[in-house]
């Protein structure tokens, strides 16, 4: 098992947490706020990176936890997916896109090595 107390000590799980606040107030704003389709998606998916990632390390097995990265990892990609749709509808202006994007990267990026860590020597 990776070497956390809590959930709340692994920086992926902290930065999809900001991922969140920054989803939830852009996704509040002028017609993104009424698209309420693309809006409760993008939300639940960008809720479905921390959830997954503190439910796998409840899970308390390196097998598991890294199943649930994956998901965790699904998730981002359709947080990033959802973005080119709130850019093409021009929802977001493309530095928030950008900005919100790499947020994605990086998670991801974060996830990945995780997951290499966890898997059996």
């Amino acid at each position: 098992m990776a070497k956390f107390e809590r959930f709340e000590d692994i920086i992926a799980w902290q930065r999809a947490r900001q991922l969140v606040g920054e989803i939830y107030t852009t996704s509040s704003n002028g017609k993104f706020n009424k698209d309420f389709g693309l809006k409760d998606q993008i939300r639940r998916a960008s809720v479905s990176v921390m959830l997954n990632i503190a439910e796998g390390f409840a899970r308390r097995g390196d097998r598991q936890f890294g199943q649930f990265l994956h998901v965790a990892q699904g998730s981002v990609a359709e947080v990033q997916s959802a973005l080119y749709i709130a850019l093409d509808q021009e929802y977001v202006d493309k530095n928030s896109f950008d900005s919100l994007y790499n947020q994605c990267t990086e998670i991801s990026k974060m996830l990945s090595g995780l997951i290499t860590y966890l898997r059996p020597k």
